[in-house]
């Protein structure tokens, strides 16, 4: 039970405007911005480091990806679930994968739910969980022996075209397939009933990458489901209609979890196309991936977009610069992020890359275009324990304050709803807060802001944020405490809640010389 002083009354002051992502636009320092990095478990490139690992050295290696992105102010993670036909969950529809337990169809001794932990420990500590899923790709190379009898590829081998590079070849889902597209419709729905993710998140392997020489062998499908297209646009219409079917599949059971796809960087050069980029890429989306992102965001079946431009500002063939233009010019009915290489820093021939203020100065760029909300970075090792001037420079000057991700777009406005305060009081050293709980039950998290040197309280500077806390929303109760010593003189707090769909109430601004009442 907390005490309270009963003759003390109720102070408020709420703020009458809401918050707006474009007339807050603020280019040196966003209040709203995309800032994610991409965790690939696929061959163990960032986690596990093994798929041998014990449990606890999983957890540990895990936690500390997410320890050194919350100090560089990032808000949101993209982790790998699942990269060939397998997964980091308990699966009705695919094998437990080898990358984290050593065997394919092998389950972690000692048991755990990789999955629910993982986005348990990201909400906690401020993170969006974007569900990563590689749909077409079913195995890494053709050693099959290598695989669970419970993969797809024994129980569907129907299923399969195997793909690539002499010596380098791959099985792939055949995405003409109607059984296929429903076969991988229901594991992202799986995934979207049992877990509590922010996202599905597709990455830029639809059709694979050609190889000169070689031809992805679907003419048989081609025949019986195609009917008077070329083979490029049925191609098209297959990736097409299924990324339209997941978007709507995730929608009708959590409209509030966003559908994300990152793209190849390169919609279509323009020497084929004068609507494509001043770009002189080997291979494109459209013309070689047989997707389609432009058709996406005009279709209104995609949430954000994501592309992958993994180019130094001034490269002579595919530049930074030109296409985050293009695509600022080219988004529409989406958020729209831009992917950048860290994974590149001192690792690459292009030798802007040895630079420490490429990757700074990438993301200037970004914030010179509004309709460009924010970046993404591959992949998670390269700020964990490397690369140090770079992070610094980051920390110190790009990301030196917190930032809020954007809502999903054309999302229901339920965040209207205030935190209001059941109580506050003071309890030996700690600010103890308890909230009414909301209509709606859709609360994320609160925000906590706070001001110094009597400035007043402003919920759209980030610079004010204190923190961010995650509200399970299966609790009966919000509450919230701070230790004294960590607002030394700072007299008024103000608290906003961010719903299921990201979008951020009006703040409540509490006068912490004045206790509460609770009713």
């Amino acid at each position: 039970m907390i005490r309270i002083k009963p003759f003390f009354v109720l102070n408020f002051i709420v703020l009458l405007s809401f918050w707006n992502a474009h007339s807050q636009y603020d280019a040196k320092y966003p209040k709203n911005e995309f800032r994610a990095v991409w965790i690939a478990t696929v061959v163990n490139i960032d986690w596990p480091k093994a798929g041998t690992d014990s449990v606890n050295k999983q957890k540990a290696d895990f936690i500390e990806i997410l320890e050194t992105y919350k100090k560089l102010n990032y808000n949101a993670v993209i982790v790998q679930i699942r990269s060939t036909g397998d997964a980091f969950y308990p699966s009705k529809l695919a094998p437990w994968s080898r990358y984290i337990t050593g065997k394919e169809g092998q389950a972690p001794k000692p048991y755990y739910d990789p999955l629910a932990w993982m986005i348990e420990q990201a909400h906690q500590r401020g993170f969006e969980f974007h569900a990563w899923l590689n749909p077409y790709r079913a195995t890494f190379d053709t050693k099959t022996e290598t695989l669970s009898k419970e993969h797809d590829f024994f129980k569907h081998r129907d299923w399969m075209i195997k793909y690539g590079e002499t010596g380098k070849e791959k099985y792939y889902y055949n995405p003409a397939l109607p059984e296929v597209q429903s076969h991988l419709t229901a594991v992202v729905e799986e995934v979207v009933k049992n877990y509590d993710v922010d996202a599905i998140h597709f990455d830029d392997y639809f059709y694979p990458y050609k190889v000169s020489g070689k031809e992805f062998n679907d003419a048989a499908s081609f025949k019986k489901y195609s009917y008077k297209q070329s083979l490029e646009d049925w191609r098209r219409d297959n990736v097409n209609n299924f990324v339209k079917n997941i978007y709507y599949s995730i929608k009708r059971i959590k409209p509030w979890v966003q559908f994300g796809i990152s793209p190849f960087g390169v919609w279509r050069n323009k020497s084929v196309d004068p609507k494509g980029s001043d770009t002189q890429s080997g291979q494109t989306n459209y013309d070689d991936l047989y997707a389609d992102p432009i058709a996406w965001m005009e279709g209104n079946y995609i949430d954000y977009m994501l592309p992958q431009l993994y180019w130094s500002i001034d490269h002579k063939t595919a530049s930074y610069s030109k296409l985050i233009k293009w695509w600022a010019n080219n988004s529409i009915n989406a958020n729209v992020y831009i992917g950048n290489g860290s994974y590149k820093i001192k690792n690459d021939s292009d030798k802007k890359w040895f630079v420490p203020g490429e990757i700074p100065n990438q993301i200037d760029l970004t914030r010179t275009f509004p309709n460009i909300q924010g970046n993404s970075f591959y992949s998670a090792k390269a700020f964990v324990n490397i690369n140090k001037d770079v992070a610094d420079l980051l920390k110190a000057n790009q990301y030196k304050y917190p930032a809020i991700p954007l809502p999903v777009p054309n999302s229901k406005k339920t965040g209207t709803e205030r935190p209001l305060i059941n109580s506050f009081s003071k309890e030996g050293n700690l600010y103890q807060f308890a909230f009414k709980k909301t209509q709606s039950d859709q609360v994320r998290y609160i925000v906590v802001y706070i001001t110094e040197n009597n400035t007043k309280l402003d919920s759209n500077d980030p610079s004010q944020i204190l923190e961010k806390i995650f509200i399970d929303a299966k609790s009966e109760s919000i509450k919230y405490s701070i230790a004294k010593d960590q607002l030394n003189n700072i007299k008024k707090v103000a608290f906003t809640f961010i719903d299921f769909y990201g979008n951020e109430s009006v703040p409540e601004i509490v006068n912490l010389n004045t206790e509460i009442k609770q009713n």
